[in-house]
């Protein structure tokens, strides 16, 4: 039983994470600029929210959904302006000629990053709802193993997800010239900006 929630949650966790948006956008540009291990902080920041989103629907936690959906507009104002604030300094950042070296603030920082904009996307959640009671995953009779299993699956797939983009993206980073680099990040910095201005059109 637990053996098939488990994996059931990756496939779920997979099918969350693998659409390109923000969060996505932030990854593919972090691990160009600064290296895989900074695109991986930032995918692994999703897939932390991802995994509390998911405890939150796989133990029907009604409470506690009702209060993020109550508050999606306040989320999404939060929200918006933060991927405004990234889309802003992204486009006019300038790109490095190397990875710069590791620190544990920058990473601290690149997972915390998208952990809160995933975490004030109440999209998400409805998501994980509407998934989990599609596929009869909401079930007051399972038992803590089989929904631990789901959750933990959940958290997999997202991160499974994040270090196969990071990673397969490095690769692709010595075939960029500096020129390559700089349009990449107009073109990153433009489109998380448009996201963060939809988020706020729609937090009215």
């Amino acid at each position: 039983m637990w053996m098939g929630n488990l994996a059931k949650g990756i496939g779920i966790g997979l099918a969350i994470a693998a659409p390109v948006g923000p969060i996505g956008l932030l990854c593919i540009r972090r691990s160009l600029a600064q290296g895989q291990w900074m695109g991986l902080a930032t995918g692994l920041g999703a897939a932390t929210a991802d995994g509390i989103y998911g405890y939150i629907a796989g133990f029907g936690l009604t409470a506690v959904a009702d209060l993020l959906v109550r508050q999606a507009p306040g989320l999404k104002l939060v929200g918006g302006l933060f991927l405004c604030y990234l889309g802003m300094t992204t486009a006019l950042s300038k790109p490095a000629t190397a990875a710069p070296p590791l620190s544990s603030r920058g990473l601290l920082g690149a997972y915390g990053s998208t952990f809160v904009l995933t975490l004030t996307n109440p999209a998400t959640i409805l998501s994980f709802i509407v998934i989990f009671a599609g596929l009869g995953l909401v079930n007051p009779g399972t038992d803590r193993l089989s929904a631990l299993a789901l959750v933990g699956g959940v958290f997999l797939g997202s991160a499974l997800w994040w270090v196969c983009l990071s990673w397969g993206v490095t690769l692709l980073r010595s075939r960029l010239t500096a020129q390559g680099l700089i349009w990449l990040n107009r073109l990153a910095g433009v489109a998380i900006l448009a996201f963060g201005v939809v988020a706020l059109a729609y937090s009215r």
